[in-house]
C-alpha cells in the first residue's frame, strides 16, 4: 500500500488515537472496541498521519453495506449513517483533548 512512513510524532499520535477504540462503536455506546487506523486523507500528504480515525475492522474494511457499514468500499453509506469523516475527526480531537499539543498539529 502506498504511503509515507510516519515519523515519531505521527506514530505517537496514531497510538493515542487507536487507544480510543472504534469511534463509531463508541458513539453507539459499545465502549472501547479494538480498532485499526483509517487515514482520512490518504497516506502520502505531509499531515496524513495526523488525520486518522480509529475504526474497528467491521466499520473500516469488512465490506458490509449493512450495519455495521464499512467505510471501505461504502463511503457514501458510511457517511450518511455515521457522519462525515471530518465530523468524526473533530470528535477524535475532542476526545483526545488535544489542546495540550494542538499547536503542533498541521491542521
Amino acid at each position: 500500500m502506498k504511503g509515507r512512513t510516519p515519523n515519531k510524532a505521527e506514530k505517537q499520535h496514531m497510538d493515542r488515537v487507536s487507544q480510543l477504540g472504534c469511534i463509531v462503536c463508541r458513539q453507539q455506546g459499545k465502549g472501547r472496541v479494538p480498532c485499526e487506523i483509517h487515514h482520512v486523507d490518504g497516506k502520502t500528504k505531509p499531515d496524513a498521519h495526523f488525520k486518522v480515525l480509529p475504526l474497528c475492522f467491521e466499520h473500516h474494511r469488512m465490506g458490509s453495506d449493512k450495519e455495521p457499514i464499512s467505510r471501505h468500499p461504502y463511503k457514501a453509506r458510511f457517511v450518511a449513517t455515521y457522519g462525515t469523516e471530518s465530523d468524526l475527526l473533530e470528535l477524535v480531537v475532542k476526545l483526545l483533548d488535544l489542546d495540550d499539543y494542538s499547536d503542533t498539529l498541521p491542521f
